[in-house]
């Protein structure tokens, strides 16, 4: 039902979480459960011990796994500093195997592969292909959660993409992605920003854009940033135009499909938020 990965750290199944002989058999001090339905409260409320949920459901998509390695990281150093710490979801497999390797990653600066390795040779682990792929992300971004990261900017539209090309339009856990229009705030005098060629309204901040590389250098001839407020329809429409907001006149495109836009230096980036020179300038306040 759990296994020993190592010193004061098991990784297991439901069954073992709820089985308070088992808990108290293996000295378990700390719960961590990573599923969709917490545990009983013969558990949760017993004073014995310290638990937490993390809500995730075991699908390829359209779960953020990554988005809780901070959380469960220090839960689980926390719990190793005065116990002994259980992480389990259903089945132990997928899920909590998955943050019980992101663990082992930061830890001691591993490759996924590496992690997955020490996990899996105390018990048999199988984590699902998104997560994989975000435990593979984790380390790009150096196992730490950061939101401006491009990789971790794209992992996140993809997933919202997916969203509005199955279902329409954005999930309300997605409209995050969607930046405040800088065209509604006080300029700030020396602030980098793409501009309208035709009236000079700010369009999008510098920290919005998303850099794509043709033979290793940055391109410049299109400028792809995040979805922004002002972008008519963008959380309900697969693609459209983009025109000014204040001069209609017609600056870009943008496309959530797998199509994408391809820059004239011919990379494509998929799903994209394409503000085009000359009509669009990149310049100083």
């Amino acid at each position: 039902m759990l296994q020993l990965i190592e010193p004061n750290l098991y990784l297991g199944c439901r069954q073992a979480a709820e089985d308070i002989n088992v808990l108290k058999n293996h000295n378990i001090t700390h719960i961590l459960t990573i599923e969709d339905e917490p545990l009983s409260e013969e558990i949760t409320k017993n004073e014995c011990f310290t638990t937490k949920h993390i809500f995730l459901y075991d699908l390829q998509y359209n779960q953020n796994l990554i988005s809780h390695l901070d959380d469960t990281y220090t839960f689980i150093s926390e719990g190793l500093t005065k116990g002994t710490v259980l992480v389990h979801c259903l089945m132990g497999v997928s899920r909590s195997a998955s943050v019980v390797i992101a663990f082992m990653m930061k830890k001691y600066h591993l490759m996924y592969e590496e992690a997955y390795e020490k996990v899996n040779r105390k018990r048999r682990i199988c984590p699902n292909p998104g997560f994989e792929a975000q435990l593979k992300l984790y380390e790009k971004i150096g196992y730490q959660l950061d939101t401006q990261h491009t990789s971790y900017r794209l992992f996140r539209l993809r997933t919202a993409a997916r969203q509005i090309n199955n279902h329409g339009l954005l999930h309300q856990d997605s409209l995050d992605l969607i930046i405040p229009d800088p065209g509604l705030a006080e300029p700030k005098s020396g602030h980098f920003a793409y501009y309208c060629s035709q009236c000079s309204r700010i369009l999008a901040p510098k920290s919005s854009c998303i850099p794509h590389e043709n033979e290793n250098e940055i391109c410049e001839k299109s400028f792809f940033v995040m979805p922004i407020a002002w972008m008519k329809h963008v959380a309900k429409t697969t693609k459209n135009k983009l025109l000014c907001p204040n001069c209609s006149t017609e600056v870009g495109s943008f496309n959530w499909g797998e199509d994408g836009i391809q820059c004239e230096c011919s990379v494509k980036i998929s799903p994209a938020f394409c503000l085009m020179p000359p009509q669009v300038k990149y310049r100083s306040e």
